[in-house]
């Protein structure tokens, strides 16, 4: 078999094509590239041989990006309702539809019930009865907590039980008439370590165990999201996720290896975006310049918080003399900075008017972007296949 190719990015360079005509006449805009999602699903089912690939809306929910996923057969992981019909309005059979998010309100699981979703995640003894009664008879994961270290962004306590509670939760789930499918969680976004599954695996295997002293046989861990991509530095290969979980798996459940279900969402659509900014205003405030863009925190850039994701950032047009910037969004908010510490280099020349070509951008920018603060319209969305075609 020949070696599984490598997520990609279109390589979009600074030029004319990409800050003139219709596609740029109005920014900030995200250009989304079908082609290089479908190559980044393909190194991924390449990758992950044997384990079922269940996209992430919330990375980036646009419906030509649902059907371009759709049409290679992939599943998706939804967090909402709105999400769920839009992947049902993208050609998608409910069956392949997982409704991972645990927090969730009753009209959300009848909603979701009546499209015909029939697989839930869960990590409460309330939620589960809510299932039960809006969604009788389906089928759940118990979302346990794990460690979250190496994670750009780690969900702490937020979601998940005790490992030690989870069996308890399956009992409960069974007694009201819910099918127990097994154990989900989430190693935290943009998880730069191989190993961080070891925890999740090794804590299934026991609950798989426990369970079936009580009669419950489990089928599936959920091994949640976390892949990374390389922003501005470089991050493991995908081969090396796929190797660690793999050999996590044979350790804990030997030959009685589960059904694993992974959730990538950026390792998808990230390296397939690029935004095309405007910059508004360039000054210079205690001898640092400043770079202020039509795009900030809360137009799509949301993951710069805490300068947690840092994008990588050119000018559209050459200029060999540049230097560093403090880079800002629009809005009234003094928390609308994106980098002060990670300072892009951009042309001592830049002016108002000038474009800004921003990589990876094409998870968590549009499906995070404001629709009213300071009067911000959603982040817009072009997409192209290899043609050029819109």
């Amino acid at each position: 078999m020949p070696p599984a190719p490598t997520p990609t990015s279109p390589g979009v360079e600074p030029g004319p094509s990409y800050v003139t005509g219709s596609l740029t006449d109005h920014t900030p805009v995200l250009i989304m590239h079908l082609a290089a999602i479908r190559d980044n699903y393909t190194a991924l089912q390449q990758t992950f041989g044997g384990v079922d690939l269940y996209y992430a809306v919330k990375a980036n929910g646009h419906a030509e990006v649902l059907r371009t996923l759709a049409a290679l057969g992939a599943c998706f992981d939804v967090a909402g309702a709105a999400e769920a019909r839009a992947c049902l309005d993208a050609g998608v059979s409910p069956a392949a539809v997982a409704w991972t998010n645990p927090i969730k309100k009753r009209t959300d699981i009848a909603a979701g019930y009546q499209m015909g979703v029939r697989l839930f995640v869960s990590d409460n003894a309330n939620d589960i009865e809510r299932i039960a009664l809006h969604a009788p008879g389906s089928a759940v994961l118990v979302r346990i907590t794990v460690p979250g270290h190496g994670a750009a962004a780690p969900f702490g306590d937020k979601f998940g039980c005790p490992p030690d509670q989870a069996v308890h939760l399956l009992r409960h789930a069974r007694r009201h008439g819910l099918v127990c499918l097994g154990v989900s969680w989430h190693v935290g976004s943009q998880q730069s370590e191989p190993g961080a599954w070891e925890t999740g695996i090794a804590s299934a295997a026991q609950i798989f165990a426990e369970a079936a002293r009580y009669g419950i046989d489990l089928s599936t861990v959920d091994l949640g999201g976390g892949l990374p991509v390389s922003y501005t530095a470089p991050v493991p290969s995908l081969e090396q996720y796929a190797d660690a979980i793999d050999r996590g798996l044979a350790r804990h459940f030997g030959a009685q290896r589960p059904r694993a279900i992974l959730e990538p969402g950026r390792a998808v659509v990230a390296t397939a975006g690029t935004i095309i900014a405007t910059v508004v205003q360039v000054a210079t405030r205690r001898g640092r310049r400043w770079v202020y863009l039509d795009i900030g925190r809360y137009g799509g850039l949301a993951e710069t918080e805490g300068e947690a994701i840092t994008y990588p950032i050119t000018a559209a047009r050459h200029d060999p003399g540049t230097g560093p910037v403090v880079l800002a969004g629009p809005t009234a908010d003094g928390d609308d900075v994106i980098y002060q510490q990670h300072q892009p280099w951009l042309p001592l020349s830049l002016v108002e008017g000038d474009r800004v070509v921003i990589g990876c951008a094409g998870a968590y920018t549009a499906s995070y972007s404001s629709v009213s603060f300071c009067g911000l319209s959603p982040l817009s969305v072009v997409t192209i296949d290899q043609a050029g075609d819109r």
